[in-house]
């Protein structure tokens, strides 16, 4: 296992589609630890393979506090098969380091995917789990938080992201 590169905003691989995982193998598992290592390094709850510049339709999440005992799930070809109701959460991403911001998704979601060993599930979800679905699944699509929000709010974290990428270059 290895942490992997985190891509930033606006690395223009974060807007490409996914292709499907054709076979579950080793090297998919080897894939998904190592994605886990690097989401656990960063801090975060969630990465999708675009994010690690990985043409792959895989995601991990941990939404456990840091008091819970982990809760790490392997996502592969991921779909979201319903969803019901709207919440509002301030969401981050390991793409935009830095910036937050209210974004507007389902309440409730439905998912269908394969695990780390091909098997198939289904899970329903509320709450950050939801959430982290949603985002995660948006990523393998080529989609970013920034395209939740409007053309003002756009502008504004793309400018707060420039900043700390030109800030986090200068300490290095």
């Amino acid at each position: 296992m290895a942490v992997l590169e985190i891509l930033k905003y606006p690395d223009p691989r974060l807007r490409q589609v996914a292709k499907p995982v054709e076979q579950v193998t080793e090297e998919t598992r080897r894939i998904a630890e190592s994605m886990a290592e690097t989401m656990y390094a960063a801090n975060g709850c969630g990465l999708a393979a675009p994010q690690v510049g990985i043409d792959a339709r895989i995601f991990v999440i941990d939404t456990a506090s840091e008091e819970e005992t982990s809760q790490l799930q392997v996502f592969i070809n991921p779909e979201i098969v319903a969803t019901d109701g709207v919440q509002t959460w301030e969401e981050g991403c390991l793409s935009f380091p830095g910036a937050s911001e209210e974004i507007r998704r389902a309440e409730r979601v439905k998912v269908k995917a394969l695990d780390q060993f091909g098997k198939p599930f289904e899970l329903e979800a509320t709450g950050l789990l939801a959430i982290a679905l949603q985002h995660e699944n948006d990523h393998l699509n080529g989609v970013l938080m920034i395209d939740k929000l409007n053309a003002l709010r756009r502008r504004l974290v793309s400018r707060k992201v420039t900043r700390q990428l030109q800030e986090d270059a200068s300490q290095s």
